[in-house]
């Protein structure tokens, strides 16, 4: 049985408020050249340069592959430049370009702006009641994902089929 529209709670609302902000975002980011995933890495960078591909791909959760490409089309646009670090010929610092840093200026202001309307409506003490239910909601997820990657696999298939 599907979950109709009178069952849906938090994580039907989180998941949809997430999407919508995605798309928000997406869409004011485009005038600029550039889409929610490549900004996360200027973002990144904004805040520590000289990470290797590795240390970029932990940060954003994903697979070394798909950053790896996700850097590539950043590295294309010339916002990002990789520089060998010293010591280690087999590993790149990425660090973002004179021009990544001025469109980092327009890009915060898009982001403020679109954190300001998503939180439109809710006083201080409300948005600051919202982020510590939101960072208690992450941890036990994280928490839960830590379980399930622990279990052994043919475990986690008998729960599914008994």
């Amino acid at each position: 049985m599907f979950i109709d529209d009178s069952q849906r709670g938090p994580g039907f609302l989180l998941t949809e408020s997430a999407r919508l902000l995605r798309k928000l975002i997406d869409r004011r980011l485009q005038p600029l050249g550039l889409t929610r995933a490549q900004w996360s890495i200027l973002a990144i960078l904004s805040n520590q340069e000289g990470l290797s591909q590795s240390q970029i791909s932990a940060k954003l959760e994903i697979e070394k592959s798909t950053a790896g490409r996700l850097i590539d089309q950043v590295e294309k646009s010339g916002w990002i430049e990789r520089r060998p670090i010293a010591g280690d010929r087999r590993v790149w610092g990425i660090h973002l370009t004179d021009r990544a840093r001025q469109l980092l200026v327009q890009v915060e202001t898009v982001i403020l702006r679109s954190r300001t309307e998503m939180l439109q409506g809710l006083s201080a003490a409300q948005q600051d009641y919202l982020s510590e239910i939101l960072q208690t909601v992450k941890a036990s997820l994280s928490g839960a994902l830590e379980l399930d990657r622990s279990e052994p696999h043919a475990r986690r298939s008998e729960d599914t089929i008994g």
